[in-house]
């Protein structure tokens, strides 16, 4: 009789929490000190895992970790007893080093240091993971971890493309934002009286209400304080775009667009 084998896809993703897990228990082992993590992500398939452990001994580190996450293709490194300034420095040097080594690699590294007493969750720490995908890989990203007496600013995405939400969402919350997310009209109408949001990325092609039916219902919600709305959207006709204005919207954005640009959109919307 032949026993039921899990597929690939469910052995990746318990190999990439075991990671996260082992990353866990890894800062928390470091008790008393600061402790150094870098995600490092490579153009390719293959990750140069072996190069970066044998970079870090040559560098001298009598204690370090190594993983490779499956998942999200990138390279995980616990670095304890590392400050922000050491581990951002060995950061430029792995950088450097791949570069040199690797044809085509193009490493892109989100790092963080966290100091004595202060451990990342395993969410914030597959966050850390998945946002080296997203870095622009001419410079090194440093996460951080938000820690204001305000709430992080919310902003529900609107679009019924998976790849279009699950990017726009990562993207945000390296910003330091909440994300909710609606694959339609509807359902974004409900969460909107639900969570508040202080802005709405939409895409104007959507099911069942879209387009500027959809942004009149936003500004019908009895809210005392509207979100502002920013259009992204596939639609370039220039009367669509002159309505939206007129109806308040706040932003127009059409696709393809630049990341760096919608940021800087946003932040001059929501402030």
């Amino acid at each position: 009789m032949e026993k039921n084998m899990p597929n690939t896809a469910t052995l990746q993703r318990e190999a990439a929490v075991d990671v996260y897990r082992s990353v866990e228990q890894g800062l928390k082992e470091t008790g008393a000190e600061a402790c150094g993590l870098m995600f490092i992500h490579c153009a390719g398939q293959v990750q140069p895992e072996q190069q970066v452990r044998t970079h870090l001994e040559h560098a001298g580190y009598a204690s370090f970790e190594v993983w490779q996450d499956s998942k999200t293709q990138t390279i995980a490194v616990l670095l304890p007893g590392l400050s922000l300034d050491e581990v951002h420095y060995e950061g430029l040097r792995i950088k450097h080093e791949l570069q040199e080594s690797v044809p085509g690699a193009d490493p892109q590294i989100t790092l963080a240091s966290f100091p004595p007493g202060e451990r990342p969750s395993k969410a914030t720490i597959q966050h850390m993971a998945e946002s080296s995908k997203l870095v622009d890989s001419s410079e090194i990203h440093i996460y951080t971890l938000e820690h204001t007496a305000d709430d992080p600013e919310r902003i529900l995405i609107v679009d019924n493309d998976p790849t279009v939400r699950e990017f726009l969402q990562l993207r945000l919350k390296m910003q330091g934002y909440e994300t909710y997310e609606a694959v339609d009209g509807l359902a974004a109408l409900e969460l909107i009286e639900k969570v508040t949001p202080d802005l709405v990325l939409t895409e104007l092609n959507l099911y069942g209400i879209d387009g500027l039916p959809f942004i009149h219902h936003i500004q019908k919600l009895e809210m005392e304080q509207p979100p502002k709305i920013v259009v992204l959207t596939e639609q370039r006709v220039e009367q669509t775009i002159s309505q939206c204005f007129r109806s308040g919207v706040d932003d127009y954005m059409t696709k393809p667009f630049s990341p760096v640009e919608l940021d800087a959109r946003i932040r001059r919307c929501l402030h």
